[in-house]
């Protein structure tokens, strides 16, 4: 395909949008981060990178932790809300009617309304020109009990998740194009996955029409 050439930009898209919790004392805030992403499995490791001038920042610097809590569709406009005001002028939580709820091992809250919630420890905070990079351990895991098929396993497709690309929020319901290492996989392995989904699909339509 043909391509242009363009000046260096942050255009590594799609990105998560998720809101992260934060805290210190009395005082609570929400802050949208698309910069985040996974450093390390064993500890699982994690960062948010938060530009200098915002509000949350502070707040980071003194608390060192925090909570990344996943955005779904029905979550993207208090997402957008959250990363466009200011906490130092409103009480996010109150505006967008969203629910704190303390956590484990963090004194920050969690959002109760998002799917799953990562409470985070701040190991290392390294400066650069425009933001900051919070590095942090992921020390408990929350998730919605809906969230879990029936083998005990989370299914994440069941929760709508939204990500962010070049300025724009997008749905993830769409139908998965395969699952890690499709490519290399064996044909009696994909036809028994095939046959496991379709049973999976079956039954969770029966379920529906119980229900209804």
């Amino acid at each position: 395909m043909e391509k242009i050439s363009l000046k260096p930009g942050t255009l590594l898209c799609p990105v998560p949008a998720v809101m992260v919790s934060c805290g210190n004392g009395d005082e609570k805030n929400i802050i949208t981060i698309a910069w985040t992403g996974i450093i390390n499995s064993k500890p699982p490791m994690t960062y948010i990178s938060v530009r200098k001038s915002r509000h949350s920042h502070g707040i980071l610097s003194t608390s060192k932790e925090f909570v990344i809590n996943l955005t779904t569709e029905e979550l993207a406009y208090a997402a957008d809300y959250c990363g466009v005001k200011s906490g130092a002028d409103i009480d996010k939580f109150r505006e967008m009617k969203l629910t704190p709820v303390k956590g484990d091992l963090v004194d920050c809250p969690m959002i109760d309304e998002s799917p799953v919630n990562l409470e985070c420890k701040v190991v290392e905070i390294k400066e650069y020109p425009s933001h900051d990079m919070f590095v942090a351990e992921i020390v408990k895991v929350h998730a919605a009990k809906e969230l879990m098929d029936e083998e005990g396993r989370l299914a994440l497709d069941r929760a709508g998740l939204a990500a962010y690309a070049h300025g724009q929020y997008f749905g993830l319901k769409k139908t998965p194009l395969g699952r890690f290492g499709f490519s290399v996989m064996k044909k009696k392995t994909r036809k028994r996955i095939n046959r496991e989904n379709n049973h999976k699909r079956k039954s969770s339509y029966v379920k529906r029409k119980k229900k209804g």
